[in-house]
């Protein structure tokens, strides 16, 4: 009876011995970044970031799902692109509006903006730059006003800064400098006469950038 036992116990032993081992689950991709369908910002044309995006490390951990944009109450909140107004209403006491984008594959990436009073309702399509919304006053979430800018596949949450193509990220104001030496494409002075503007007319040549008086005496 006890060699009997014996026998059985090993070879159950030997049985799980010799059963392959099952290869670990691998780990999920990483999401494909989104193209950059973005044509203009949704308030502003470069408001600052507050608060950037901060993904969570598991699903209900903590992290910043979106990006915070400065700006003043009762600003127009305007789609970044092209799509279809799939929710437009409150959640949780404040307003929100979420936009279907175009084109972005299946399911389609979705762009949400609160808290707004909506101006849109579900299922209307919306153009880049059509108003969807005016911000509402803070609810907690920013001291002061600003928008918080999420942006979803299906329920992954990405960067919403992923949107705007670099022209729109590196926009800012323009500035114009001294003319300290010869005019590119070949413009240069004529017959030994002054550098001449083509759209200026003949005369003391003025810097945009210095206080008004006549160009140096090196170049007039």
């Amino acid at each position: 009876m006890r060699l009997e036992l014996l026998l059985t116990t090993l070879a159950a032993l030997l049985a799980t011995a010799l059963t392959p081992t099952p290869d670990p689950a691998p780990a999920p991709a990483p999401a494909s970044p989104p193209p950059p369908v973005a044509r203009n910002w949704p308030v502003g044309t470069r408001p600052p970031v507050l608060r950037a995006w901060d993904p969570p490390s598991t699903t209900y951990g903590a992290g910043h799902r979106g990006v915070d944009l400065a700006t003043p109450p009762g600003t127009a909140v305007r789609a970044v692109a092209p799509g279809r107004v799939s929710f437009a209403g409150r959640v949780a006491g404040r307003g929100v509006v979420s936009v279907e984008l175009d084109g972005t594959g299946d399911p389609p990436l979705r762009t949400t903006y609160e808290p707004v009073r909506p101006t849109v309702k579900k299922g209307a399509e919306v153009a880049a730059g059509e108003e969807v919304g005016t911000l509402e006053p803070p609810t907690g979430h920013c001291p002061e006003g600003c928008l918080h800018w999420g942006l979803l596949r299906g329920e992954t949450y990405l960067n919403p800064l992923t949107l705007l193509p670099p022209w729109l990220l590196r926009r800012g104001p323009s500035r114009l400098l001294p003319l300290t030496e010869a005019p590119p494409h070949g413009l240069g002075p004529a017959r030994g006469g002054p550098w001449l503007s083509p759209a200026l007319p003949a005369g003391p040549r003025l810097s945009p950038a210095l206080p008004a008086g006549p160009w140096p005496r090196r170049l007039r």
